[in-house]
């Protein structure tokens, strides 16, 4: 598929004849008659993506007029509010959690009844407050859960503004942004250390999402009065904390679905802020700015130069920018340090979204002397990693062996998935060495008067020439543990300088999600099958799609589970198959 040019024009597409809605859908009461299993989500689909790319474009190349003339069409389009309806109550995980005024789990005829009471305006319910367990960590971190109508409503105002910002972003912000990840942070850091030593200054933001300043978000953000208005209510909401309501003066609360655009729009800057500093160094100003780099995932950053006074130099800048705000470093979490391994330290380098980066001389002449980089996981991650395991194994001792494995197989595969990207294979191998004596008395804990030979044979199996592979059987099927080493090292490619999903280029972006890391194998597989489209719908896959695996023949109607038989569809797209086949499950 070509990637086409969006002409942009203030025009409503609404109102064009190409792309208006049924005249059975024009007004509001007959759209409220609509069967909402019956609505033609490729077409609502198309029509919002092709507003979405117009938007992108037009803001790409400086048109502030037809951005916000195109943002307003998307706002009213009733194909836009079907999408965010459908976002928040079919596709996200968290359609089953309520809001303070405990609405869920929305039925068809509820999720259009929502569709046609969308409408920007300045009245909010204040979020539910919800603490959830930092990972490896005894602290917790607050969400702010809105009511399904300010859910929907945020997704809506998401879909009109993510566009327009998307084309202004900087091209080493990674966090919170479509078709961008951690390993493409990872893969930038790698490019600006790979030809020389530098200099580190690995910094975090002090609780960022907490301490945004509210009037300086809103000017930043310079859009439309409503849109502005509505921002600024949820932002004012305030929280319910075991039903007492406090005020909210500053922070953008965790659990809101625009969020994470908010807090990367409150960011937005500090890459352009360094390479200014930069412009100012001696020399050539083109061959400073790329001397300097600033790599940013959401309120982690990293500054790389080979001066050392420039770094110390680029914090001090970063902190005033950060006032601007009212943000700061976090003391605790920022270290100036060197990517060459020459200090006497526990763990050389510098850690960055649990990675572990450094560089190692290499060649035996000075005048040929080289560098290379080693990225791991890091120790700490290890650590948490094994932690996790050791304790689900205590906690299944008397859980049958298949429990067990059923249990671990998927944290094991997330995990070095997550690292496959690297050069883990060391880690890995420790990891499932580690894993061995721990199995061994879980084991030997349920059969204390039973030989280790009896338990080697009741526990482990011999399978492709691995004599001590953790298996059973369960229901004529054999199960086993997988290890670490099962998963290979792959090297990531990094997303292209500044592409985003919004610029058209669909086969791109579906052809990168089935190569991602964390991307599950059968996923990567039906996506690789089905050339990044959904079996049901026809439509590319997009970043931020719920995908599902379905049985073509349902298992309970004697369908088997291999992949002739399996499909890769969208959630929403499996809610209507599994109503039509009768299956468990449905809408």
């Amino acid at each position: 598929m070509a990637n086409t040019r969006g002409v942009t024009t203030g025009i409503n597409d609404e109102a064009t004849p190409s792309l208006r809605e049924k005249p059975t859908h024009e007004t509001e009461n007959d759209k409220s008659m609509v069967d909402w299993r019956h609505i033609d989500w490729r077409k609502l689909e198309k029509r919002v993506f092709k507003l979405q790319k117009r938007i992108y474009k037009a803001s790409e190349r400086g048109d502030v007029k037809a951005v916000r003339k195109l943002q307003k069409t998307l706002m009213k389009s009733w194909s836009a509010k079907c999408l965010a309806v459908r976002r928040v109550t079919q596709d996200n995980q968290g359609k089953k959690t309520a809001g303070v005024d405990g609405v869920k789990s929305l039925t068809p005829k509820q999720r259009l009844t929502l569709v046609a009471k969308l409408k920007l305006g300045s009245k909010v319910s204040p979020t539910r407050r919800v603490w959830i367990p930092k990972p490896g960590k005894d602290e917790k971190r607050p969400l702010g859960i809105p009511t399904m109508y300010d859910r929907a409503l945020q997704a809506l105002v998401k879909m009109a503004l993510e566009p327009e910002w998307e084309a202004k972003f900087e091209p080493n912000s990674y966090g919170f942004r479509p078709g961008r990840s951690c390993h493409d942070a990872i893969e930038a850091i790698f490019n600006s250390m790979r030809h020389k030593p530098k200099f580190v200054l690995d910094a975090d933001i002090s609780k960022c999402f907490d301490k945004i300043d509210h009037l300086a978000l809103l000017q930043k953000l310079n859009t439309f009065p409503t849109i502005r208005r509505q921002i600024r209510a949820w932002l004012k909401a305030g929280v319910m904390d075991n039903q007492q309501f406090q005020e909210t003066s500053e922070g953008t609360p965790q659990g809101g679905v625009i969020s994470p655009l908010l807090a990367n729009v409150a960011l937005h800057g500090m890459e352009e802020r360094i390479k200014q500093y930069a412009e100012t160094l001696p020399g050539l100003k083109r061959e400073n700015r790329k001397s300097i780099s600033l790599i940013r995932y959401a309120d982690d950053f990293v500054i790389l130069h080979e001066n050392l006074t420039v770094v110390q130099r680029c914090q001090i800048i970063i902190s005033e920018w950060l006032k601007s705000m009212n943000l700061e470093l976090k003391p605790s979490k920022t270290r100036l340090t060197h990517t060459l391994n020459k200090y006497k330290e526990e763990e050389p380098g510098f850690n960055f979204l649990g990675f572990n980066i450094r560089q190692f001389s290499v060649g035996k002449h000075h005048s040929k002397k080289g560098f290379k980089i080693i990225i791991t996981p890091s120790k700490e991650k290890q650590r948490i990693h094994y932690e996790r395991i050791a304790s689900i194994i205590d906690d299944y001792s008397t859980a049958p062996q298949e429990a067990l494995i059923s249990r671990l197989n998927p944290i094991i595969k997330g995990w070095s998935n997550y690292y496959s990207t690297v050069v883990s294979s060391e880690a890995y191998a420790n990891l499932d060495s580690l894993m061995y004596p721990k199995l061994r008395a879980w084991a030997k804990r349920r059969h204390p008067n039973k030989s280790g030979k009896w338990i080697a044979k009741k526990y482990w199996r011999t399978i492709g020439g691995d004599n001590w592979v953790f298996a059973t059987t369960y229901k004529g099927n054999l199960r086993w543990l997988t290890n670490h080493t099962d998963t290979p090292i792959v090297r990531h490619v990094k997303v292209k300088g500044d592409a985003s999903p919004y610029d058209g280029n669909l086969i791109y972006w579906s052809s990168r999600m089935g190569a991602h890391p964390e991307m599950p194998k059968r996923v990567a597989t039906l996506l690789k099958q089905q050339k990044g489209k959904c079996a049901h719908c026809g439509l590319y896959f997009r970043e931020e799609d719920v995908m599902e695996i379905d049985h073509k023949i349902p298992l309970s109607k004697g369908g088997k589970d291999e992949y002739k038989n399996l499909q890769l569809l969208h959630r929403h797209c499996h809610d209507i198959k599994t109503a039509e086949d009768g299956s468990v499950g449905g809408m």
